[in-house]
This record gives structure tokens, sequence and C-alpha cells, in this order.
């Protein structure tokens, strides 16, 4: 399927005074904190303005360099990236989103809406689909692209409807014994008073509670952020796999630093001690597989990136389901017991 990326998120723009000369340059999608990225957007809008030319030998041979080129300096920029660049990978606008491996990886899609209790919630995309010749449950977040899509998904941070209709959508998937798959990308589930006063607490808290038992295998992505609860509240599986740019944690480094230091200035401090990347996750067992992402980012070839991952998710559904019930939740239960045990304890054994 043809990926088609976010309006401007790899543009270099142009503003002068005068309409005429370049009185400014910026890149869209390149924050100041994200810098490290502006040489390679900038290689690879000059490639798309080569690429519109007309075609000769020349233009051919030039695009062929500087292709060489973005592929050695995105090689070196993303081997050193720091844990606070990888946070700000992971927030990267133009990163596939959960309906992007939906479209690409998924056919006969069908979006099911609402939790029976309240309402819909558009942060949360759930329904059923076939992967290969299976048919699959998914359930994952979505922050939305341009800033209409972005309100009307809550930038990704479910209220608590967006959990009960994923569980909802879950529990058909058990009913008729179909794994479930996971897609997590969100800031955090939404802190409002209306959220509040509608028990997010708790709708997370019977989401843990209910995938810990759920009789058919589930298989989570980390495909951005994971954030806290939000992100725990349809991570609750058999396998974790992340990208190798994704970050999970139980707050962002914002929020970590406001707390110890009251000063988030501190996030990038704070982004390395907290060890959330995909590395230090897969290093303290919460992930089970790093699955690498395209030098440059996920968001440099969202197609490879969703290939991979399609892959992967492929792999452990084949181990996953040839599994007794009874062994998949021993298995379930006892890799959640063993986070966070000291060595010694019996959990850790």
């Amino acid at each position: 399927m043809r990926w088609t990326p976010p309006p401007a998120s790899t543009a270099i723009r142009r503003a002068s005074s005068d309409g005429q000369s370049p009185a400014v340059w910026y890149i869209a999608g390149v924050s100041d904190e994200n810098r490290f990225e502006e040489p390679l957007e900038r290689l690879r809008v000059r490639i798309a303005e080569l690429g519109q030319n007309p075609e000769s030998p020349a233009r051919d041979k030039a695009i062929r360099k500087l292709s060489t080129r973005l592929e050695k300096i995105s090689a070196e920029i993303y081997a050193n990236l720091t844990p606070w660049q990888k946070t700000l990978v992971a927030r990267h606008p133009a990163r596939p989103f959960t309906l992007d491996y939906v479209r690409v990886l998924l056919r006969d899609f069908v979006e099911l809406h609402g939790d029976r209790t309240y309402a819909d919630d558009p942060a949360i995309v759930a329904g059923f689909g076939v992967l290969g010749e299976r048919t699959v449950a998914v359930v994952g977040h979505q922050k939305g692209r341009d800033t209409k899509e972005k309100i009307r998904r809550n930038f990704g941070m479910p209220r608590p409807e967006g959990y009960r209709k994923a569980l909802r959508v879950m529990k058909l998937a058990e009913k008729f014994r179909r794994p479930v798959l996971t897609f997590i990308d969100t800031p955090g589930a939404y802190p409002g008073i209306e959220s509040e006063e509608r028990g997010v607490s708790e709708a997370i808290a019977v989401n843990l509670l209910e995938m810990s038992r759920l009789g058919v295998p589930i298989v989570a992505t980390v495909t951005g952020e994971g954030g806290s609860g939000g992100a725990l509240g349809i991570g609750v599986t058999d396998v974790i796999l992340m990208l190798e740019h994704s970050v999970y944690s139980v707050i962002s480094p914002e929020g970590c630093a406001a707390i110890l230091w009251k000063d988030q200035a501190r996030a990038r401090e704070a982004a390395e001690a907290m060890r959330m990347t995909a590395a230090d996750c897969k290093a303290l067992g919460v992930a089970d597989e790093v699955i690498p992402e395209p030098p440059g980012g996920a968001h440099s070839n969202p197609l490879a990136t969703i290939d991979a991952v399609g892959r992967a998710l492929v792999r452990h559904l084949d181990r996953l389901s040839s599994l007794p019930t009874e062994t998949l939740l021993e298995a379930r239960y006892a890799k959640f017991r063993r986070l966070g045990a000291w060595e010694g304890t019996a959990a850790s054994r």
C-alpha cells in the first residue's frame, strides 16, 4: 500500500519579507530541540527537489551522491543518539501511527466504535482485520496528523471510554478465539477533570486485570511513546516489542524533572536516569525484542518500518498460537511478576 506522509513533515519552507529572497529557512517538523535532524532533512529535501527535474545522467548522478551521503550521515547520527534525542525521535510527527500499520499490514479491517457505556474515544483505534491468513483484533493509540485531527484524537491521550472500548474488543477477540495486537504510542492517559470523573484510573486498572487473564495471545508493539498507565492500559501482553527509537516509562522526562527538581529544563538529565530507551527496556526485561529502524528513524522510511513490525508480529503469533491457554496465561503472569523484582527474591527466580 502506498505511504502518504503527513503534510509538510519533511519540507523546507522559505519565508521572506519580499516574497522572493530567502530571509528565513526552517524545516517543518524539526523543533529547536530536534536540530540534530536538520542536516538530514535538508538532504532529503534537496533529493526531492532534484527528483522534480527532467531526467538526465547528471541529475541521476547527483541524486545517487546525495543519497549515499544521506545514508552515511543518518547512520552516524542515529547510532549515537542520547536518551533525550531518542525521546524526541519517538515523538516525531511523521512516524507511522496505528492506522498506518493497519492500512499496510491488514486487509478487510473493520473498526469498532464506542464502549457501550458512555461514548467513543478517537484516541483509541480498535477493530478486526486479517494479518496474513489470520484474523486478529487490533487496539492502538492514534495521535493524529494535522491540528484538526490531533484535537479530535486528543493528541493520543485516551479517556476512560477509550480503555473500555479497547477491553470490549479484546473480550470479543477472546470469545471468538482471535489473537490481539496492540500498538502503543501515547504521552499518557488524559488527566482532565472529566476523565477523572468518569473513572480513568479504574478503567486502566480493569484492563490490567482482564488482559492478564485474557485467554488468547496478545502482542504489544511500542511504536513511539510508551507513557505511563496510558500505555500500560493496553500493554499487559505475552510479548512486548519496541521499535529501536521508541521509549517506555512511567512518566515523561519533563514530568520527572518537574517532580524531582522543579525544573522541566532538566528533562535531558531525567531521560538519562530513567532508562527508558528500547535498549534499556530490553536489558531490564521489560521489552522482549527490539525491532531495528531504518537509518534516520521510522519516519525516514515508514514502509520498511511497518514491514519489519509485521514480520515480527507474524513470527510471535505463530509461536504463541501453538501454546495451550493454560501455558500462555502462566507465562504471561510470570513475565510481569519478574519485572522489578530484586535479585534473590522468589519472583526473580
